[in-house]
Parts: structure tokens; sequence; C-alpha cells
């Protein structure tokens, strides 16, 4: 009982980190299966056919290369507006910015359905033409919360001393922009853009409602097969994703440390 104590924080942790990844490991163990019919939720028997041919089912790669180029380009909205919002929130004074404040908040906060459906009957009054540009606005909606949120707790963290002592060492506006401030924002600037890249590849609330009948992402196409039979080469593009994720948080993470002992070395 002593040594439960003890460790109850750290076994929590464990068994909560267990419950999350458990259904993706799920999806890696399937993406090697071979089922007999056309739905892979039963293991039938090991093989690596899916990650031969992973664009193998018609349609699939196109859908995926479309939901990477509209996160792309969604990312990029989303970290440009959201740092020049955040900067504006945390470092200037002006009317209404209390009121800003909140309804930056009020898109993580709305049901998506809600805001989906809102942008549908937006887009049918100006008599915009569904497609990749409506779901590009949408999703550059939604996750410029996420980033400003991100971005503005990294700035107020920041110590102004620091720029100071640059521009009493005659740095001028911009050199201590891009020389002091910018570097010291790129983490919080870095965690809403890989949150707001998540978030657009994997959305399918909104983009199902302003996608219109040509534009299909990833998210669609699983949940369109899902009703005539779920092909193994969606569990080998998603076991694809979270390994490329996790890679990229253990390389920053990795970086991150190495730079402190660097600095306290």
């Amino acid at each position: 009982m002593r040594w439960l104590r003890k460790n109850l924080v750290v076994i929590a942790g464990l068994l909560t980190l267990a419950y999350m990844i458990l259904p993706n490991a799920v999806v890696m163990v399937f993406s090697f299966n071979r089922p007999n019919g056309r739905f892979n939720y039963s293991w039938q028997r090991f093989s690596t056919d899916a990650w031969k041919d992973p664009c193998g089912v018609a349609d699939l790669c196109r859908s995926l290369t479309l939901s990477l180029q509209l996160a792309a380009w969604a990312t990029l909205g989303a970290v440009l507006l959201g740092t020049m919002i955040a900067f504006a929130l945390v470092r200037y004074r002006f009317r209404a910015r209390g009121a800003i404040n909140s309804l930056i908040f009020l898109p993580m906060a709305m049901p998506e359905v809600v805001m989906a459906a809102s942008l549908l009957t937006l887009f049918l009054n100006m008599g915009v033409q569904l497609g990749f540009l409506t779901v590009l606005i949408a999703h550059i909606m939604f996750c410029l919360s996420f980033v400003v949120t991100a971005v503005k707790a990294r700035i107020m963290s920041m110590d102004p001393r620091l720029e100071e002592a640059a521009r009493d060492l005659y740095a001028g506006p911009a050199q201590t922009f891009l020389r002091v401030t910018l570097p010291i924002a790129a983490p919080g600037i870095a965690a809403g853009g890989l949150l707001a890249f998540a978030l657009s590849f994997d959305d399918f609330i909104i983009t199902n409602f302003n996608a219109g009948p040509s534009t299909v992402t990833f998210p669609m196409f699983v949940w369109g097969s899902a009703q005539r039979g779920t092909p193994v080469q969606i569990n080998v593009i998603g076991t694809a994703m979270f390994v490329l994720a996790v890679l990229i948080v253990v390389t920053g993470q990795l970086i991150a440390n190495r730079r402190k002992k660097t600095a306290t070395a």
C-alpha cells in the first residue's frame, strides 16, 4: 500500500496514456490484416499487401492529398492571422479589447454543427459556390482561435526587458522583432500551427457541410467507405499519420532538451 500511494500519480498517468493510445494501437494492428470480406473489423490473417499499395483503393490518395493541401493552407492562414491578433491583444490597448478577447473563444466553445450550418447559410446567401475555397475559409475560421490562444500564452510569458535591451543596443524595430521577439514567440507559434494542422486535417462536420459534391477530403472518404466497406489502406494511412506525428513531437522534444543542456553548460 505504501508503494501504491507513492506511485499512484505515475500509475494513473500510465493508465490514461494507455487508454489514449489503445485505439491507435488497434488501427496499427489492423493495418496488417487481410480480411475475407469488405469490412476490416475482425482479424483474419497477417498481410503487408496494404502497405505495399496504400493507394490501391480508388480516390483514397486523392482525398488524402486534398486534405493535406487544405490543412497546409488553413494552417498558414490561421498562423499568420492568429499571430497578428495575439500580438495586438497582448501588446496594445484599444476599445473593445475585452470583447474581442471573449469573442476569440467562441469558435472553441460553440458546437461544430452550429458553426457548420451557420457558415453554409452564409455561403449560400452570398451565392458562393461550395468547394475547396469555402472549406478553406471555414477551417481558417475555427483554427484561428486555437492559434491565438497558443501564441497569446507565449507572448504573455515573454520578458519585455529582452526587447528593451535590444533597443538599448541600437536595434531597430524590425531587428528587435526578427531577432528577439519572433524567436521567443516561435514555440507558441509552432504549437498553434501543429494544432491547426491536426484540427483541419481531422475535421469532418464543418467540411461535410461546406465542401460541396466535388470536394472529398480524407475524413469524408473514410465516412463514405464505412458504409460500403472499410479497406485496410485506411488503417495504413492512419498509422502513417500517427507515427509521423509522434516522430515530430519526439524530435522537437529532443531538440529542446539539447538546447537546454547547451544553455546550462
